[in-house]
This record gives C-alpha cells, structure tokens and sequence, in this order.
C-alpha cells in the first residue's frame, strides 16, 4: 500500500475524497458518502511514512511546527488533489484528500442558472458564492472564470491557499498565487493584487476584516472580484460580512456593499436520484431594491424582496430551487427537506 496506489481508488471510484486515519482502513467519499476501502487498517507509522514521501523538508518542517499544512499536489497518471494533514490523539497523523479535475468544467456542463454567464460579463463588482465544505463553491468558481477565460481579453488574478484549479490561458491571462509560498496571507495577496493591472481577482476565502475590506475596496475601484464564505444563505451571508465590523464601522460597510456588491451565490449539493449529486442555487443579484435595504440596515426584508420580479432579476430562492428539482424527479422529498435553510416554507410548498 502507498499514497499513489491510495489516490488512484479515488479516480477509479469516481471518489471525491480520500481520508487516511490511525486504526482505520483508508476510506473515500462516493457521492457524499464515506465507503472503507478493502484494505488492511493503517498505523500512525505507516500514514507518517507513506504522507511524508510527498513532502520538501520545509513542508515537513511547518507540519512538525504548527500540526497541520495544506498544500496541492498533481500525478501526471492519477490528477490533481488538494491535501491537509493534521494530527490526532497520541500525536498520530492523518491525511484528507480532495480530487481536483484537471479538465474545469464549463457553465453547462455544471448547468448552472442562464444568470451565471451575465455575471461574468461584468467589468466590475463583487460576486460571492458560498456554502458549507464540500458543496462545490471551488468548482463554481473555477467553471464562472472559464467562461470569462474562453470569451474576454482579461488579466486574472487568483489568490488560493492553496491553489486548487489551474487554468491554461486561453484568452485570458492567469496568476495564480499559493498563501504561503507566493503570498504571505489573502488580505496581502488582495493588497498587492491591485498594483499588478488585474480585470479580475478571485479570493479563496474571506477570513478576516481585512480581506473583506480591501475585496470590497477592489470591487469598488473597478475590479471583478470572486470570493467564498462558508455561510449557508444569500442574507446570513451579507450578515456574516457586516457583522465582522463593529460600531460606525458597520454603517460604512453596509454603504460600501450596497454599491460594490453585485451578486450572492449559496449553494449546495444533494444525492441525486439514481448516482451522483447536483447543485442547489440560491441566487441574490444587488438592485435598487437590495442596495436600499443593506444601506438602510433591513437585512432581514431581503428574502422578500429575493421573491419579487424573478423572470426579470434573475434571483431565486432556495426554496425555489429545491421545488424546481423536486419537480424534474432529480431528488427526493427527504433529502430536499434534510438540506433545506428553509424547512417550514419547504413544507408549506409541499403540503406537508
């Protein structure tokens, strides 16, 4: 057993996953569901010397110092993955692998809403597509800066700890930079990012106040800016930004928003009848309505107002797209009722 002959289970099962933990066998993520590999339960030795031979002695020594690293890692015959090695109870570790596909998935392979390509044409703006940990949002955003790379002349730049997807430049031209090896941190890279003459700038992940400052900063000064959040819904979202300021600081990020805010992208993925898993879009688009409502502090009136005018915003609820899927017979009532952030309004739609 070695790490390589590990990580070819995970293509051959069309697995998402690979997880290597002490006094288990390895085990792998087939649609959303963990499956034990046939293969004999591992020690903390033997996950130490099979993660270890795919490290630098730096790597290895900033394991050793701060007990976890991420790093990205490709195998011209098996792909590209994502890692985090961590360690757990008797100082043992453990490994968790994420397939990355080397070919990105354009909009209507993913079949994403018709909105998702006018988004993209956008000059200016900050667009966020959230949702929990492994719910697509790098896919997303890997498959929204594919279309912009296939149709416009553009300087991009992508700020990722650590870089997941790589783009060939096909009409765009791409940056990619890693935290931690080509940037000392996102709110640094984000920084920087506007003295190197980008159109548009995709952020891994907002963590702190001043990534958020500066992205909305970018957005505001003429910049396509991507981000993700780990946050459930389009208003919990906005919430989640404004909420990380305080005091008189909250009414100048509300201001900033309402203007620079372009679009909020929550998604999730279900089981899907019969194999697989699909994509649920809950779509907020900033206009006259939503800008005066952030402006004016009534996050909480959003949601209605998401509801209104749909065939001409192009937003929708979670809800709405839950019923939409529900209807097409591509996943069930149970697992729509499971997912949903809005159970009682689900149910009421449904009768139950």
């Amino acid at each position: 057993m070695n790490i390589k002959s590990l990580l070819k289970n995970v293509l051959n099962y069309k697995a998402s996953d690979l997880h290597i933990v002490s006094r288990s066998e390895p085990q792998i993520r087939i649609d959303g569901v963990l499956v034990p590999l046939d293969l004999e339960k591992l020690s903390g030795v033997a996950i130490e010397e099979m993660c270890y031979t795919l490290l630098s002695d730096k790597q290895k020594k900033a394991l050793e110092e701060e007990k976890e690293l991420d790093f990205a890692i490709e195998f011209p015959d098996i792909g590209r993955f994502r890692a985090n090695y961590y360690y757990t109870m008797n100082g043992e570790l453990a490994a968790a692998f994420r397939i990355i596909p080397i070919e990105i998935p354009s909009l209507d392979e993913l079949r994403t809403p018709p909105i998702f390509k006018d988004l993209v044409q956008r000059e200016k703006g900050l667009i966020l597509v959230t949702g929990p940990t492994g719910s697509g949002k790098s896919t997303t955003l890997a498959a929204l800066l594919n279309e912009i790379n296939l149709t416009e002349n553009k300087h991009i730049i992508t700020i990722e700890d650590p870089v997941e997807f790589v783009h060939q430049n096909k009409k765009s031209l791409f940056s990619h930079r890693n935290v931690g090896t080509d940037t000392k941190s996102f709110a640094r890279g984000l920084k920087f990012s506007l003295r190197e003459d980008p159109d548009v700038i995709l952020v891994g992940e907002i963590r702190d106040q001043e990534t958020i400052s500066t992205a909305i900063t970018a957005a505001e000064t003429g910049h396509l800016v991507f981000a993700t959040l780990h946050t459930n819904s389009a208003v919990q979202t906005i919430n989640r930004i404004v909420d990380s300021f305080e005091g008189a600081e909250q009414i100048q990020v509300r201001n900033m928003l309402s203007t620079s805010l372009y679009a909020v992208i929550s998604q999730s993925l279900l089981p899907k009848v019969g194999s697989g898993r699909i994509a649920i879009h809950e779509i907020l688009i900033n206009n006259a309505a939503i800008s005066n409502l952030i402006r004016e502090n009534k996050l909480h009136q959003i949601y209605s107002q998401m509801q209104l005018n749909q065939q001409k915003t192009g937003m929708m609820t979670q809800t709405q797209s839950l019923l939409k899927h529900l209807n097409a017979k591509l996943i069930t009532k149970e697992n729509a009722i499971r997912y949903s952030t809005q159970t009682q309004e689900l149910m009421n739609s449904l009768g139950i």
